[in-house]
């Protein structure tokens, strides 16, 4: 008995020493990546390069005039001139409303899956309504409305897929951190293929081809996770229940574990304000100052989930052998190390902007090291915070702690559309070196309260 969790067990195949169940969650995963990735890679160039083009010369999109109007007033609040408010500078608003709501969702998607509907039937409910959204882009005035539908539905989706993985294991499994990896390269797998297939279609077929090849990789998904439902856990609102019933208050241990989540979500927010600039200005770089020949600038969303699958199971095996030696970092000194890496690689882009003359085009090997640099940072940070999440959150709570992750990642996602609105207003190395400020301070934050954050999260294995 697991908490009252039900572990699936027998001596049937595995997948990489793990659950069968696992391997249904990856390609699930993956699928869905694909279809959010694919969508993402093409947002902000479908935005400055056509839709709000089109909205301005008069095209009616629904809901545009109003949000229009909110990024004028919220820009003019921080003293931007309504003249100054250019079409990047709405589409980077938009793309930064969009990827944090996205993560804003699931903290509510999780306490109805806890109470209500449980992981599996929210999984369902969310692929279809994400599969909505993607097929509603095919339309530019139905554009807001389907990005609302792909909110609500990744909201239902993205944390009761990642609990089903914690579900799958024993409490105090060692295998759970190296599930969690495979899991975030079934991700990335995902997002790897999304920009060369939807960025192809988009950038040179049309844009409402790469958003449909979206929707059927998430319906593809749906059709993995149904089929595969009998090696997946039961629902872990039915222990929930008889958990209500003894009627148990939370520990102190818990409610420590519980604070201690929320400083990490918290420095978690300046990761990913920093980070998800790889969709947004890092994007517009690749298309306007970087040589590319007849290949989509789409495709430079490739390199990212390319080298996870490459140096992931590398870095597991690096990890491993610390391990081996007591000297293995712990899971707060990891998310440390992740923010370190990320804002470093900026400065790399520093030295491009210095290099690169304004109006001309460079080498596509600046963005690669980039790529690469805060690719480990990642590594280093996400999957570690999903497990970590998973290993301590008390259990009647998981989902929703899981949720809480997620919230933080609103936040960031949010602030990284707010910041690449001063991508034109600033020269480039200086709003890169905004971005290195912004990681390195972060990872500041972990180290400085590393001890106190180990002590609340004993059940962190990590201790080195």
């Amino acid at each position: 008995m697991n908490s009252g969790i039900n572990v699936i067990e027998g001596k049937e195949k595995t997948f990489f020493g793990h659950p069968r169940g696992l391997s249904v969650l990856f390609f699930t995963e993956m699928w869905e990546r694909f279809s959010y990735y694919g969508m993402r890679a093409l947002l902000v160039l479908y935005m400055t390069q056509h839709l709000l083009l089109e909205a301005d010369k008069g095209k009616a999109i629904l809901g545009y005039d109003s949000i229009k109007t909110f990024v004028i007033w919220w820009k003019g609040v921080f003293g931007i001139l309504a003249s100054d408010v250019s079409t990047q500078m709405i589409s980077s608003e938009i793309y930064g409303l969009y990827t944090g709501f996205v993560y804003f969702t699931p903290f509510f998607g999780g306490l109805l899956a806890d109470k209500v509907f449980g992981q599996r039937k929210s999984v369902y409910i969310g692929g279809f309504l994400m599969a909505i959204g993607h097929f509603l882009m095919a339309s530019e005035t139905m554009f807001f409305p389907a990005l609302l539908f792909l909110i609500l539905g990744n909201g239902c989706f993205k944390p009761n897929i990642s609990t089903q993985v914690g579900f799958l294991y024993k409490d105090g499994d060692p295998r759970k951190d190296s599930a969690f990896t495979l899991f975030y390269m079934g991700i990335n797998v995902g997002a790897f293929f999304s920009p060369l297939v939807c960025g192809y279609l988009g950038q040179k077929v049309g844009w409402h081809y790469g958003f449909a090849a979206a929707g059927v990789g998430m319906l593809i998904g749906l059709m993995v996770y149904h089929f595969g439902r009998g090696y997946l856990p039961t629902d872990q609102f039915k222990a929930s229940q008889i958990e209500a019933q003894q009627k148990s208050a939370l520990s102190q241990s818990d409610w420590k574990a519980i604070g201690a989540l929320g400083l990490l979500c918290f420095v978690n927010i300046l990761f990913w304000a920093v980070y998800e600039q790889q969709g947004n200005t890092l994007q517009l770089w690749a298309d306007e100052r970087t040589h590319w020949g007849s290949v989509p600038s789409t495709f430079f969303q490739s390199f990212n989930p390319l080298f996870i699958f490459i140096f992931a199971p590398l870095l597991t095996v690096f990890w491993s052998k610390q391990n081996a030696k007591n000297k293995e970092p712990s899971s707060v000194s990891k998310m440390g190390i992740g923010c370190l890496m990320l804002g470093l690689a900026f400065i790399i882009m520093i030295v491009a902007a210095r290099v690169i003359p304004e109006g001309q085009k460079g080498s596509l090997m600046w963005l690669v090291a980039t790529t690469l640099v805060f690719t480990f940072g990642e590594l280093y940070l996400s999957p570690i915070g999903l497990s970590l999440v998973s290993k301590v959150a008390p259990k009647r709570l998981v989902s929703a702690m899981m949720g809480m992750w997620f919230l933080s990642s609103f936040f960031g996602n949010y602030l990284s559309g707010f910041i690449g609105g001063y991508y034109e207003l600033m020269t480039k190395d200086q709003f890169f070196a905004l971005l290195t400020g912004i990681g390195v301070g972060a990872s500041l934050i972990f180290f400085a309260a590393n001890k106190p954050l180990r002590k609340a999260l004993s059940a962190d294995s990590n201790s080195a």
